[in-house]
């Protein structure tokens, strides 16, 4: 009878594993059909995405995960590329934008994902040369997208601005080196502008749990507010560039940001977080190549 139970058991136990390996498993219109990370991170989706011979970075998915976008580094001139769930199969990778003089990077997808964010050194008329790195955006047409549009002030400033990130209300944090001394043009600084009635005011420094005498950049706040996750160069960090994560205590303000740990950090440079709508995936690149990870790792650090 102990035998007899001790099979069904073992059965029960074979069935239930199978099916939580097969809950595991994307359906093919999600993240490229990528089998998903647990706890330790994956390079994402290998030789279509993150190649060996290119320098991919900051990726975005829409909120259903059927649109990626994405930067790549060609011989130290960005552009941006794409691919999208066309109801039967993910298309091939595509430039969106790019230009044989200007670069474009760090894409992200507004909250109601009518434009497209990202940041380029790119000249008003494009006739002049690169300038300083501004915040742009692209409008979702029908056709297609729209010709870049500058964020205009108080995001960008003759200073540079870096990578975009939103609350669901439509705030944006980003970096900027705007406050840098002369001889500190390194150290940027992480700024969230408030969206009001259609346009953004009053872009205001993070307090000192998030910013330092340092570099912070490469912001990713959570939808909520509720947490921050960004890349700064620290005495304290295990490489070139680490990231670091802070949460929002009640009375407003970033409790300390602290180090994500060697699960994520190397001696390398990481850089370019990204969680999904989800919640499920952290996406970051590292080594110049795009990994992903379960996001249950945040939980860990609060």
């Amino acid at each position: 009878m102990k035998k007899m139970l001790s099979a069904g058991l073992l059965l029960v136990t074979l069935g239930t594993g199978l099916a939580e390996a097969q809950s595991q498993k994307n359906s093919p219109e999600l993240y490229l059909g990528q089998n998903p990370p647990g706890s330790e991170p994956l390079v994402f989706a290998p030789d279509l995405i993150s190649k060996a011979d290119e320098y991919e970075f900051g990726s975005v998915f829409s909120k259903d995960a059927s649109e990626f976008f994405y930067g790549v580094d060609i011989d130290g001139k960005t552009e941006i590329r794409t691919t999208h769930w066309d109801g039967d199969k993910w298309t091939e990778p595509e430039v969106l934008i790019s230009h044989s003089a200007f670069s474009f990077n760090d894409p992200f997808l507004s909250p109601d994902e009518s434009k497209l964010y990202f940041i380029s050194n790119k000249s008003e008329n494009q006739q002049s040369d690169p300038k300083d790195y501004d915040i742009w955006y692209i409008n979702r047409e029908e056709a297609g997208w729209s010709d870049p549009v500058n964020a205009g002030t108080p995001i960008n400033t003759e200073s540079h601005e870096y990578y975009i990130s939103f609350t669901s209300g439509g705030d944006m944090y980003f970096a900027s080196n705007r406050a840098a001394e002369p001889d500190r043009s390194f150290n940027f600084d992480i700024y969230k502008a408030d969206f009001n009635t259609g346009q953004f005011i009053n872009a205001v420094a993070a307090d000192s749990g998030i910013n330092s005498r340092m570099y912070e950049a490469d912001v990713f706040v959570s939808p909520d507010e509720s947490f921050l996750i960004f890349s700064s160069f620290r005495k304290t960090g295990l490489g070139e560039g680490d990231l670091y994560i802070s949460f929002k205590k009640q009375d407003g303000s970033w409790s300390k940001a602290k180090n994500m740990g060697s699960v994520i950090n190397t001696e390398g440079h990481e850089l370019c977080p990204f969680v999904t709508k989800d919640g499920k995936y952290l996406f970051y690149t590292s080594n110049k190549d795009i990994y992903w990870v379960s996001a249950d790792i945040i939980e860990t650090l609060k």
